[in-house]
């Protein structure tokens, strides 16, 4: 498995690899702190720039890659999500750190963020593809679900917030083989 940054488009969005010129154009969709109610980081108003810095830490050790995500209708950037826990040694990878300003959640964005990078994942030889959420987050659980993504388990107590608390983690995943049939489903929703 390898894995380069590169854009990735369809006609709802433009996944672009983050980059220090992002920076301004997504403080604005991150500065709602309901996006980040349940995140272990904050990334809204004072705590953007941290959040940020770290994104492309993770990308500079080379274990991370992650996008800003550009709605082609709205002509903007509207949310960002990445490629984490990059494993080429056991070809499988986690897709988070995702999130939309409030106003694109619930639309098609999701869905055409989910199926580019589902889609480039296993076409650069991933075998699983991982994803997560916290325990209370339900909107994202039923994202996961209603995409095909398998349920997997909950991790009690996992990982603490930024508040403090420990959160449940609850695991979903994809598997190169279950692929086609969360590619269709994906595309239906499109």
């Amino acid at each position: 498995m390898h894995l380069d940054p590169i854009v990735l488009e369809n006609n709802i969005v433009r996944l672009e690899p983050l980059e220090e010129r992002h920076r301004e154009q997504l403080r604005g969709p991150a500065n709602d702190p309901q996006t980040w109610q349940l995140t272990t980081i904050r990334g809204d108003g004072a705590f953007f720039d941290a959040w940020f810095d770290l994104m492309l830490a993770g990308q500079d050790k080379g274990d991370q890659i992650s996008h800003a995500v550009w709605s082609n209708a709205d002509e903007r950037y509207v949310g960002h999500s990445s490629f984490l826990v990059i494993s080429p040694k056991h070809e499988r990878l986690e897709i988070g750190w995702t999130w939309y300003e409030a106003a694109m959640r619930g639309t098609r964005i999701n869905p055409a963020c989910k199926h580019l990078l589902l889609g480039r994942a296993f076409a650069c030889g991933a075998q699983r593809v991982e994803l997560k959420t916290h325990g209370l987050n339900k909107h994202s659980q039923n994202a996961m679900k209603k995409m095909g993504a398998t349920y997997e388990g909950t991790l009690r107590s996992h990982t603490r917030t930024w508040r403090g608390d420990f959160r449940d983690t609850v695991w979903f995943s994809v598997l190169k083989d279950e692929w086609p049939a969360v590619s269709a489903g994906l595309e239906a929703r499109l």
